[in-house]
């Protein structure tokens, strides 16, 4: 491998091995498509898509009514695969190398186009990140339309690419322009640095969808709760303020690598933290009809366990998707400990880029949670 690595070179290895497992796939889901397209693929990777678009709980392979689909299950009967909202360790499987293979094929992107300053375009990046979760509440708001109008205002698979995983791809593709565009303008001698027009770019992206978001508000559909937004807010900053306080005093060594790279780390898994718990939990209490309900492996299991575990009268008081936040800050922590001085001086470039997925991971839909529960859709 390095012997192929270094007669070619890193980036024809890339696009040829991303080319090869495209190919592979495709042949073999052709050669064995029950196996490979109806039983995996589809199963656990495209089925959950067709049944998020929609808002349903269950699809199933043969089409029909979703409700028919809930019933099979249920009783035992189901004949075919069936498929529901979210994600399984399965599809984690697979998406987790993908999602390897991209941050590697940004990296030779921002090595080709000599990017420097990177911790300026970490910045500068940040409002993509909101942006990625507002946009995926606008799927949410084509499924709230759906049940009430029974259309879907974007049909499949447009809509497809507003929803996990592949909404990252699509973030991901706007964010790439972006930076082409504004290190253009800074080589031309138009802005003194990239950052400024690729953070201007990334805030219109995110005002645009944000007011798209806001004029759904007012459709029959949906519903504007300011006092969750203003909660989500305010609590996920305390939590964020508390530890990083508690960093600085008992451990100041773990943020000495990102310095206020890792306070934003903090705050994006905070906002996801405080935006589920209050979902999940206190919904009502800011006039829902029902609290949400969990769509990630890791949010559900750790609901169940606090469940079992505390007495009902207990989980009265302090609800079941608190711990959840608590893993929230202690993943940040660890992962502002582990990008420490070290890691920037031998590849700063990779450094901020993987923090910028770390960022995007917690602060992507930590974002589309606290969005989809401030428009009620």
């Amino acid at each position: 491998m390095y012997e192929y690595i270094e007669r070619y070179g890193p980036e024809r290895v890339w696009a040829v091995a991303v080319l090869v497992l495209a190919v592979g796939i495709a042949l073999l889901a052709v050669r064995f498509p029950q196996r490979v397209y109806v039983d995996l693929i589809w199963q656990y990777y495209w089925g959950p898509v067709v049944a998020d678009a929609h808002g349903w709980g269950c699809v199933d392979w043969a089409g029909g009514d979703p409700m028919a689909c809930n019933a099979a299950i249920s009783e035992g009967v189901a004949t075919g695969p069936t498929a529901s909202p979210g994600y399984t360790f399965v599809s984690y499987a697979g998406y987790i190398p993908a999602l390897v293979l991209g941050v590697i094929g940004i990296v030779f992107l921002v090595r080709r186009l000599g990017i420097e300053r990177y911790r300026a375009g970490f910045y500068a990046l940040f409002p993509f990140i909101l942006f990625g979760g507002a946009l995926r509440t606008v799927e949410d708001a084509n499924v709230a339309a759906f049940r009430h109008t029974g259309e879907l205002a974007i049909e499949l698979p447009w809509s497809g690419f507003l929803i996990s995983p592949l909404i990252y791809v699509t973030v991901t593709m706007l964010a790439v322009v972006a930076i082409v565009i504004a290190v253009w303008l800074e080589r031309n001698d138009y802005v003194p640095g990239y950052e400024y027009p690729l953070a201007a770019i990334g805030t219109a992206y995110l005002v645009i969808t944000v007011a798209f978001l806001g004029y759904t508000a007012v459709q029959e559909y949906a519903t504007f709760y300011p006092w969750l937004l203003l909660t989500v807010l305010v609590g996920a900053t305390l939590a964020t303020w508390v530890t990083w306080t508690a960093v600085q005093r008992f451990v100041p060594d773990v943020n000495r690598g990102t310095r206020y790279m890792g306070l934003v780390v903090i705050w994006a898994h905070a906002v996801d933290g405080v935006a589920n718990v209050i979902g999940l939990d206190w919904a009502i209490a800011f006039g829902h009809g029902q609290n949400l309900v969990p769509k990630h492996p890791v949010n559900a299991t750790i609901v169940d366990v606090t469940g079992s575990i505390l007495p009902p009268e207990i989980v009265d008081i302090t609800g079941e998707a608190w711990p959840f936040l608590l893993v929230k800050l202690a993943a940040a922590v660890v992962v502002v400990w582990i990008f420490n001085e070290e890691v920037f001086d031998e590849s700063p470039r990779y450094a901020i880029l993987l923090l910028i997925t770390v960022v995007a991971v917690g602060l992507g839909p930590g974002t589309r949670d606290m969005l989809r529960a401030t428009f009620g859709i």
